[in-house]
């Protein structure tokens, strides 16, 4: 097996201080791969990549639909976000038109992400709570889907609830693979994580942005209403599809990323392979820079996120995390 190639590269004083190797696949809506680089078919846990995927049982189930959920609130399904104030709204508005307490909540509690918020949040009480959960938005909509199943939410989490089996269910139809033989994980928010090929993942978000997959233009469009759901203040991922709406980025923890162009029929994945995220970001902007389907100020815009200034505590800039891919 050949070295996965470099996908970015640190920079201070002129030369190159790191390098970040990884490897990335971009499928069509025929499920070609129309472009990849390294090794495409090792399975990789996509994490919180694909809550878009996690998202889609919530819908075709019907729960969404029962309880009523906006795009505003079908985006925070699919967030990790950052607890700011508006985060914690939706959230709490999900729960209550679901009729279940924060309590029932089995993400775990930490403190919000988001600067100001974490500073509000420590001083207004004594420990976190789990609706600041990054995952809040997502465990809220899991919640409805065992209402809708007609389930006690309890063990919601659990790999063996009908919940957490009708997610595995539409996650292995869309990629084709059968997720009860691919290898499994728990992840940060305590639901199940199957490791998956790029390759898979990739054709898998194609489909999704299908015209007539009609649970995935929901979900598409929600997100492109509503970016900041998404992520949150300066988050890369609501940056860029507040900068490029056709886009749709989801990062994952341990340098993942998942994604779609719609327009274009695409779906992507990528992966780096030390878990930097700093890597993960520039890279997945130069790689969606390379494709042929965008405006030119929305390449523009996605070649100024290919590359990030680093500063020190002074704020002198020091050097530059830029992506290695190849427009």
């Amino acid at each position: 097996m050949f070295p996965n190639p470099i996908i970015a590269e640190v920079t201070r004083g002129g030369i190159v201080e790191s390098r970040h190797a990884g490897a990335f696949a971009v499928a069509d809506a025929n499920g070609e791969i129309v472009m990849a680089a390294g090794d495409i078919g090792r399975p990789v846990y996509p994490r919180s990549a694909i809550k878009a995927l996690q998202c889609l049982a919530v819908i075709e189930s019907g729960a969404a639909d029962r309880f009523g959920f906006t795009p505003e609130e079908i985006a925070l399904c699919c967030a990790s976000h950052g607890g700011e104030a508006d985060h914690v709204r939706v959230a709490r508005a999900m729960l209550a038109r679901v009729g279940v307490a924060e309590d029932a909540y089995e993400c775990g509690a930490h403190w919000p992400g988001d600067h100001a918020a974490h500073d509000a949040a420590v001083r207004a009480m004594d420990k976190p709570l789990a609706v600041f959960n990054n995952c809040s938005g997502k465990h809220a909509g899991m919640l409805a889907l065992a209402r809708q199943l007609g389930l006690n939410e309890r063990n919601y989490t659990s790999r063996d609830h009908p919940v957490q089996r009708a997610i595995a269910s539409a996650i292995g139809s869309l990629c084709e693979e059968d997720l009860g033989a691919a290898p499994c994980g728990i992840d940060g928010c305590s639901v199940p994580t199957w490791a998956l090929p790029l390759r898979s993942l990739a054709r898998g978000f194609a489909k999704l942005a299908a015209p007539d997959h009609a649970a995935g233009q929901r979900i598409f469009a929600a997100a492109r209403a509503h970016p900041f759901m998404i992520a949150g203040t300066n988050r890369f991922d609501t940056v860029l599809m507040t900068k490029v709406p056709r886009a749709f980025v989801k990062t994952g923890a341990e340098g993942v990323y998942c994604g779609a162009v719609t327009h274009a029929g695409l779906g992507f994945a990528l992966k780096c392979d030390d878990g930097a995220t700093r890597a993960a970001e520039v890279a997945i902007a130069s790689l969606l820079a390379s494709l042929e389907c965008w405006t030119a100020a929305e390449r523009a815009s996605l070649r100024e996120l290919s590359h990030s200034h680093l500063h020190n505590w002074r704020e002198i800039e020091v050097g530059e995390v830029r992506a290695a891919i190849e427009e």
